[in-house]
Formats: C-alpha cells, structure tokens, sequence
C-alpha cells in the first residue's frame, strides 16, 4: 500500500572519483566516493538519473532492449506525472507522453510484446480499475477494459497460455481481496477466477516452471488489527483454482520470491508487524515438488519492501538489489551471500529493477531509512 511519508532528500558531501564521474553521478548520489573494487560478484555505480523522482513504480524490458517505466509516486498522495523509456545503449532516460497516474499497480510483458498496466492506486490515494497496454512500436498507452474489482497492491503473473492472473491487493475503501481475474489478451477483457483462500496483499507471486502459480505471505487489515501469514496457496491454470501449499517457517509480508534454475522458490527478507522496525534477514525455500519450505542462509542485510526486485543472473546465482541500501547476490551452489562491490548507495524500498542486455540489471528509485539520491529519480548500473 501506499505510505505517508517518505525520506526527505539531503545532500551528502564527499570527493567524487574519477571512475564514478564517467557515470555522470553527481555527489548527490553518493554516500561514499572510493574507488569501486573489482568483484567476482559484480559492481553497482549510479548513472543519469531518471526525469522524475518514483518509488513504487514498475520497470519492465521491452523486445528490443529498452526498458519502460511507469507510474510510482514523486511525493505522498502524487502519482508521478510521465512515463519514461529507458536506452541500455546510452543508458540514458527520456519522457513518454502523459499517461494514467498511477502507484503500486503491475506491468505484464504480453506474448505480442505489448505490456499490460494494471490497477493501483490514481490521485488521492483511491484504488483504480484501470486498464492500459503500452504499444512499443507507437511509443502509445491505449485504455482497455477495466478490472472488475478495483485493485492496488495485487500480484499480475503471465501464465502460458498468454493470459495474465491478477489476485489480491486492496480494494475500495481498503477492503483487502482474496478475488483473482484472468486477463484475456484476444479478447481485451478480464473474467473472473476462483478466488485464493485468503484475501491478501503484500504478497509476492512467481510462476513455477510446471505453468501453475505459486503464491504466498502478505496480510491483511491494518494498524492493530494487521494479521501476516505464513501461508502459501497455488494457482492451477488447468482448473481455475487455488489449493494450499503449507506454510513458511516465518510470518512475512513486503517480502521477495523468485524462481531459481533448480525449481525451487527462493523467498527473502520482509518483515513483522513493526514494518521497518521488524525487517528480516531470514531467507526460505519452498519445493513445489513436496510443498515442503525449508529454512535458508541469513542475508547480509535485512531488506523488505523489495517484492520484484530479485533477479535471476545468466551463472543461476540470484541478484538481490532492493529493500536495502546495499545489494548483494546470492550464489545457490555454495548457499551464501556476498556483497555487491559498491560505495553508491541505493535508495531501498519500492525501488524498481529491470535486466537488460550484458547481464546488466537496471535499478530505478525508491527510499528508505537514510538520505534520498537524487530526490528519488537516481538510477544505477548492476554489471556482472
């Protein structure tokens, strides 16, 4: 959901090297100015920044290489005002006409390559039923059918068929859903589904490499009446329903799942009922082979509010670059963690990422506990 506030930004001194000012970093964007140390675990330096300030926004690679960035908010209660593509080549932002302001919604890559903008929260914090699909070759956002449920904070998965699951998230007047729809790509509207056991939101989603839909944590209600979950449920495209899949050793929320080489789900950070004040550096598996969740290596850092922002590298290790300041990657051979080498702090929480051509893995926005690079339109480089 969205938050109230968010981190001012302040600016940090510090002598900028010579290999960062070829990023085109200002001092702005730095906690730390040393010279990057060369990693078997890859580098992170800042580049030019984006032309607004975003945090929970969405990142995603179109076909031919770029990356379109939609929607987040700049300030609380306003939804960034552009959208914006992104050039890997130049590694360089430029503006897209106005679209619908939106924040916490999903962006879902289409097999015809179009990409689907889903719901979230408009202009005064009101969730929205609101549908567009972003055209690449027209550089155009093009209106759809809406939702049938007004919906922030959901999770969107493509399945292979082509059509997109939407489930849970926040309803009007913070209703919280367990509902779910299917997006139909030839047909341009949205049907509904079977519903998950338990309305959720805060969840994280990945599909398994069987085509079923794997599901679990988040909460519902809020303040004192807030109830996290150790649950997981799993979508099963073949009948249109959901079945339960056990439990995680920890109740989390604002957490991360992604799906390794192996088949497993890779679930990471969140945290409890105190948000920033209960993060986790707790890590999971689950096996959707025997639904069994087993316990994982503690990350060097505790992060949450990092739902999508894992990311699968091209050596099977896992790149965790959100919900903290610091990155690190995961490596599933030797079930450890390293650090990224790095002295650029990111900004944490609902940032966004996107992998681009190279192995690189583009970072975009967000805030946290510290100072705000750039006001929250700084962008890095991830460089394998």
């Amino acid at each position: 959901m969205p938050l109230s506030t968010v981190a001012k930004y302040s600016v940090l001194g510090g002598v900028v090297t010579a290999a960062l000012l070829t990023t085109g970093a200002t001092p702005d964007q730095l906690q730390h100015a040393d010279h990057l140390a060369m990693s078997p675990y890859g580098t992170l330096t800042p580049i030019n920044p984006m032309k607004v300030a975003r945090f929970s926004h969405t990142s995603t690679v179109l076909r031919d290489g770029r990356v379109l960035i939609v929607g987040g908010f700049t300030s609380p209660n306003a939804p960034a005002p552009v959208a914006e593509l992104f050039d890997p080549q130049r590694e360089q932002f430029s503006a897209l006409p106005r679209t619908t302001q939106r924040l916490s919604h999903t962006a879902t890559m289409l097999d015809d390559g179009k990409v689907l903008i889903v719901g979230g929260y408009s202009t005064g914090n009101e969730v929205t039923a609101s549908v567009e699909v972003f055209d690449p070759a027209s550089q155009t956002f093009r209106a759809v059918a809406p939702l049938n449920t007004p919906r922030g904070g959901h999770v969107a998965i493509r399945l292979n068929d082509g059509k997109v699951l939407i489930a849970g998230g926040v309803g009007l007047n913070w209703t919280f859903l367990a509902s779910a729809e299917l997006f139909d790509p030839a047909t341009g509207q949205f049907t509904a589904t079977s519903p998950m056991a338990l309305a959720r939101e805060s969840h994280a989603a990945v599909r398994l490499q069987d085509g079923r839909v794997f599901i679990v944590g988040g909460h519902r209600d809020r303040r004192e009446n807030i109830k996290l979950y150790t649950s997981a449920e799993v979508y099963n495209p073949a009948t249109g329903t959901f079945a339960s899949a056990g439990d995680m050793q920890t109740r989390r929320h604002k957490h991360d799942a992604i799906l390794l080489r192996d088949g497993r789900v890779f679930i990471s950070g969140g945290s409890d009922e105190r948000d920033n004040r209960g993060t986790y550096t707790s890590t999971e598996f689950f096996d959707p082979r025997t639904n069994v969740f087993s316990a994982g290596p503690a990350m060097l850092h505790a992060r949450y509010k990092h739902n999508g922002t894992s990311v699968l590298l091209a050596d099977g290790k896992v790149l965790l670059a959100g919900g903290h300041e610091r990155s690190e990657v995961f490596d599933p051979s030797s079930n450890t963690f390293h650090d990224v080498a790095s002295k650029a702090a990111l900004s944490g929480q609902f940032s966004a990422v996107a992998q681009v051509s190279g192995g690189r893995v583009l970072i975009t926005g967000g805030y946290g506990s510290g100072p705000v690079p750039n006001g929250g339109a700084a962008a890095w480089m991830f460089r394998p």
